[in-house]
This record gives C-alpha cells, structure tokens and sequence, in this order.
C-alpha cells in the first residue's frame, strides 16, 4: 500500500509517498514541494499543482490520498488560498481515480504523538523516528504531507 499525503497551499504544496506492509511497518517513499509564485496568475498557480500532482500519481501509483481538511482558524485571504490549491488536489485525485481521505490537524496529531496538542516540532520528530530517517524532512510542508499520509496508514483499517 503507497499513500500519497498533501498538505495544500497555493505557494507551497507538500506532498510525500509513505508504504507500508502492515499497521507499523512503514518506509518513505519520497517526497517534495510544488512551488508557486505570487508572480503566476491564479490559473497557472493551479495549474502547476494540478499537472505536478497528476506527474507524481501516474510514475508512483499510490493507492489511496490522505488531505488535511480545509479549517478555518486562519485569516480569510489565507483560506481562500488554501481552498483554491485544495481544489485542484480533490480534482486531480478524482481524475485518476485516487480515494481521498480527509483528517483534522488533531487527528494526525493523536495519531502520530498521541496527543491532540502536539506542536510542529514534536509532529516532525515522529515523522522521523516512525519512518526511520537520518533527518527531518524539509520544507516542513513535506513533513506536513508525510504526516497526514502515516496518520492515515495509523486509522485505515488493515
């Protein structure tokens, strides 16, 4: 099983490949950021993530996508933003036929440290130690989209 995890953003879009073979045996795939400049017009920017994502799902064919769910703690533009690129995500899995799966920030976060409150630092560790890897992964949308692609291999039904 290869779950894609992306953490939306019209600038940056993290995303990251986690496999696993069974509940705790999980392995890093790869990872990355989709990047996007204020200098791009809105329908490039979408664009760019849309074909991008689609380029990562048709060479490693992940089974199922895990998204964080749009949530509205922050400024207005700022979520606007966020729903724009999270759009072109939802689109691009639905065109290749990707089950999507939608989790809260405290959901990865019990899910990966057990508890609701954990900061990003302590989300990022975890990340690490769960995955075996020498460092942190970077930028920390990347660790944000790994996260929500191991908090899903943690709540699926196996």
């Amino acid at each position: 099983m290869i779950v894609l995890g992306v953490d939306p953003g019209l600038a940056l879009t993290g995303w990251g490949l986690v496999a696993a073979t069974g509940r705790n045996d999980l392995s890093m795939v790869k990872y990355g950021c989709i990047k996007t400049t204020p200098a791009q017009a809105l329908t490039e920017r979408l664009k760019t993530i849309h074909c991008t994502l689609q380029q990562i799902i048709e060479e490693n064919r992940p089974q199922e996508m895990a998204i964080e769910e749009l949530f509205f703690s922050k400024e207005a533009r700022t979520v606007a933003a966020v729903g724009q690129a999270r759009g072109a995500i939802l689109v691009t899995a639905a065109l290749a036929n990707l089950p999507v799966f939608e989790y809260n920030p405290r959901q990865i976060k019990m899910s990966l440290t057990g508890y609701g409150s954990a900061d990003k630092n302590q989300i990022q560790h975890m990340v690490k130690m769960l995955l075996r890897l020498r460092d942190i992964p970077r930028p920390d949308d990347a660790a944000d989209a790994i996260a929500m692609a191991v908090c899903h291999l943690h709540t699926r039904k196996w």
